[in-house]
């Protein structure tokens, strides 16, 4: 028979294994990571015009700012009129996005209206106009 002496305990130390719960933890941020989408904000705030019915935005849309002294941004910078073709075909090298404009309502109806034509030429096909949605009367 085997004795054991007295006064000595042999205890067991638990061990929990984390890699598995790290590794579905990497792979959730991953796949939200993947599967988000980003719209990149012009970087200025402009007052919208409200207007009853307006359509909501596309997630894929690129974004031009018109503020109300009549300046141009795009991605956090100031454009001029004869650049919104350019910088518009860079950003859209790849995908067909739609183009939303943010104009001031105190902002100058050809501004806009020269963005409008300078993004058609640049080969972008549906651009919006963004708008504050107003209570219906």
């Amino acid at each position: 028979m085997i004795r054991r002496a007295q006064g000595q305990h042999r205890f067991e130390t638990t061990h929990i294994d984390m890699v598995p719960m790290v590794d579905c933890i990497m792979v959730l941020v991953i796949f939200l990571m993947v599967s988000s989408s980003f719209v990149n904000d012009p970087g200025v705030e402009v007052q919208k015009p409200d207007v009853i019915g307006a359509l909501s935005s596309d997630q894929n849309a690129l974004l031009i700012a018109i503020t109300a002294d009549n300046r141009i941004w795009f991605d956090g910078q100031e454009i001029r009129t004869d650049q919104v073709a350019a910088v518009l075909k860079q950003a859209a090298v790849g995908r067909s996005p739609s183009l939303i404009v943010r104009g001031d309502a105190a902002s100058d109806l050809g501004v806009f209206a020269q963005v409008y034509t300078e993004a058609k030429r640049s080969g972008i096909q549906q651009v919006q106009f963004a708008t504050a949605k107003a209570e219906g009367p």
